[in-house]
């Protein structure tokens, strides 16, 4: 079947957006499109070009008999900041106030287009980083973390709570809870994670970095790397942060439950990425 340009350009616009940093050769979409692959250089073009003057991405072009084009995320500043500032206004929002002062944040880590665009976020800092794997915790940080894969196009490893006989051998560790400092137990199947591999660790919710610290122990029991750290939301008055090297889109500065008060600001995403 022979495609019109206007047609080509919009299937190949999908396709890229939908197999992220994987490599695919010129001569599949000319096969594709029975077109020349003259054509399709031209066609990639015009889409890099798109891509770059809207904030979408960018193309990468591999020379060679076995080359052909990548397709990376990299959401543009200024779709980042309304978005941030957005997310900022939600938190802040005094009737996310729970006893204890924690916050009600369920609802907007259920809301696939908040979700989605702050994975597309996440991953677009880290679309240069080789990583093989995301992981995360068995908690609301779930659908995050999937976010960030599905733009990386990597798989996602959950570490548990305890083990579940539906996932054969594990390695456990304990580990000392950064803010509750109560000593806890982290789970990971053996076939999750491969020996070597280079991970970046997503979450929803950093106080001290405790759960961050007991991941990066698993992952040094499987012989494997953190490729990076990245969170959503970081509590900023913390007397001793386990972790230094992260990226996180909004800060928790304070919450008065008294006068039902929430303080939120920018993370330190742009500190990290410009």
């Amino acid at each position: 079947m022979k495609f019109r340009r206007s047609e080509r350009l919009i299937d190949m616009v999908n396709y890229l957006l939908e197999h992220p940093r994987q490599l695919i050769p010129l001569t599949y979409f000319a096969e594709r499109y029975d077109s020349a692959k003259s054509s399709i250089s031209e066609d990639l073009g015009i889409i890099k070009e798109t891509f770059e003057q809207r904030g979408i991405g960018t193309l990468q072009t591999v020379p060679g008999a076995a080359g052909g084009v990548k397709f990376f995320v990299k959401v543009s500043e200024d779709k980042v900041r309304p978005f941030i500032k957005e997310l900022c206004d939600l938190i802040a929002n005094p009737d996310r106030l729970l006893p204890g002062g924690y916050l009600y944040l369920t609802d907007i880590l259920g809301n696939p287009s908040i979700v989605q665009k702050a994975g597309k976020i996440i991953a677009s800092a880290y679309s240069n980083t080789p990583i093989d794997v995301v992981m995360t915790v068995a908690t609301k940080g779930i659908p995050l973390a999937y976010a960030v894969a599905s733009q990386l196009n990597v798989p996602v490893v959950i570490v548990r709570r305890d083990s579940k006989v539906t996932e054969g051998p594990t390695v456990s560790i304990n580990y000392v809870s950064g803010s509750a400092k109560r000593i806890q137990t982290m789970v990971l199947s053996k076939r999750s994670l491969a020996e070597g591999s280079r991970v970046l660790i997503v979450d929803d919710f950093m106080k001290a970095g405790g759960t961050v610290i007991g991941m990066k122990s698993l992952l040094e029991e499987f012989k494997a790397f953190v490729a990076g750290i990245a969170v959503l939301v970081e509590a900023e008055k913390i007397e001793e942060r386990l972790v230094d090297e992260y990226l996180s889109l909004v800060q928790l500065s304070g919450v008065d439950v008294r006068d039902k008060k929430i303080n939120v600001k920018e993370g330190n995403f742009f500190k990290r990425t410009n």
